[in-house]
């Protein structure tokens, strides 16, 4: 079992920047890929980025490539999201996930059994 914490939201104005980090507790946080989605009001939860633990790899949506950066620090159990050049269109509820067997990564949100609780992101025109 793993427990997952989301922070680092926040209302910003378009163009700024936010960082959200994820603190893992309950079991080895490093061994695992973290993942980050969104799911704005009314719309399907969506894949923004993940991490893989073993040679960090990373992997991004199209439509935050280039705009956001996600790292770990594996020390402090926690993985992060940077989020620069916000949009208003980036406006959604932020969570990250992890998946039940360590390297493991996709785009699709069921392969993610543990959640945190979300995180509101809110970028203003």
């Amino acid at each position: 079992q793993v427990q997952l914490v989301e922070s680092g939201g926040g209302l910003v104005l378009a163009g700024g920047s936010l960082r959200l980090s994820c603190a893992a507790s309950g079991r080895s946080f490093s061994r695992y890929t973290t993942g980050w989605f969104r799911q704005a009001s009314g719309k399907e939860r969506e894949f923004v980025a993940a991490i893989t633990w073993s040679d960090g790899s990373t992997y991004y949506a199209d439509t935050v490539k280039g705009r956001f950066t996600t790292s770990r620090d594996n020390a402090k159990n926690t993985a992060y999201l940077q989020m620069n050049s916000l949009k208003p269109e980036d406006t959604a509820v932020y969570f990250c996930a992890a998946p039940r067997m360590g390297d493991y990564y996709t785009t699709n949100s069921d392969g993610y059994p543990y959640w945190g609780q979300g995180t509101q992101v809110t970028v203003s025109s």
